[in-house]
């Protein structure tokens, strides 16, 4: 965890996919470190519901309706944050869906669309949006979510997603480096399979759900706790000379 105590407080993080799964649990683990937190979500209700339960954990909060695949709306995202604590110390691009399982000749052109819209451009918005408040401050660190699926490339249900996620761990390997030297660093997380909505929302079979579970060799899908202290950690000062990576979080799957 941080080197320094009390590291977080006082410092803001925005974070889009904020209203379940691994954007919520990465909301309040922020919250119990004192960070201020910036909830997006294109859900607006539940981005609300997860501000109100940072501040119940006794950090500060507030909620913005975000559809992140919109350039405007990120923008907007950013100035709330800007406006509502005066900079942004840390973006975390935990937004993203599959939104349906394909197999590779059934992928039409609005879903490799509507895919690249929300994986690709939502992160590209939120780093080219939150990168010069960050360079103006000298510092800086953004966390993009990838998945365990660039490696196996989503053969027979989602190559759509994984080739989106590939692109996520390009780009976030190239802003690294461009602005390593400027206080910035930008990194990666390629968890294998969570347990979350995106499953669900997926519409991923009760089969294939047996099959990720057993590519794990821990026989169980990761908690969003698990992504969301990894996070933390990438944002601490206890990494300083870590940008460009993506860590992988499978309990040793995923590789098949």
């Amino acid at each position: 965890m941080p080197r320094t105590p009390d590291y977080f407080q006082g410092k803001t993080i925005v974070i889009t996919g904020a209203a379940s799964g691994i954007g919520r649990a990465t909301a309040l683990i922020f919250a119990r470190e004192g960070a201020n937190v910036v909830c997006a979500d294109i859900d607006g209700t539940g981005a609300q519901d997860t501000a109100d339960a940072v501040v119940a954990a006794g950090a500060q909060a507030v909620a913005t309706t975000t559809d992140v695949s919109q350039r405007a709306a990120v923008e907007a995202m950013t100035d709330e944050a800007i406006a509502s604590y005066g900079g942004v110390d840390f973006l975390f691009n935990s937004a993203g869906a599959a939104f349906r399982r394909s197999k590779f000749l059934d992928i039409d052109d609005d879903l490799w669309k509507r895919t690249f819209d929300l994986n690709v451009n939502g992160v590209m918005y939120g780093m080219q949006a939150a990168l010069p408040h960050m360079l103006a401050a000298g510092r800086g660190v953004i966390v993009n979510m990838a998945s365990m699926s660039h490696k196996r490339g989503g053969p027979g249900a989602s190559v759509h997603y994984a080739s989106a996620k590939g692109a996520v761990l390009t780009m976030t390997l190239g802003v690294a480096r461009e602005f390593a030297a400027q206080g910035i660093r930008c990194l990666s997380i390629s968890p294998g399979p969570v347990d979350t909505a995106f499953q669900g929302t997926a519409n991923t079979t009760a089969e294939l759900m047996q099959q990720f579970r057993n590519d794990v060799p821990m026989k169980r899908f990761g908690a969003p706790e698990e992504i969301g202290e990894l996070v933390l950690f990438m944002c601490s000062d206890a990494c300083e000379f870590m940008t460009a990576d993506t860590v992988y979080v499978s309990g040793g799957g995923g590789w098949r």
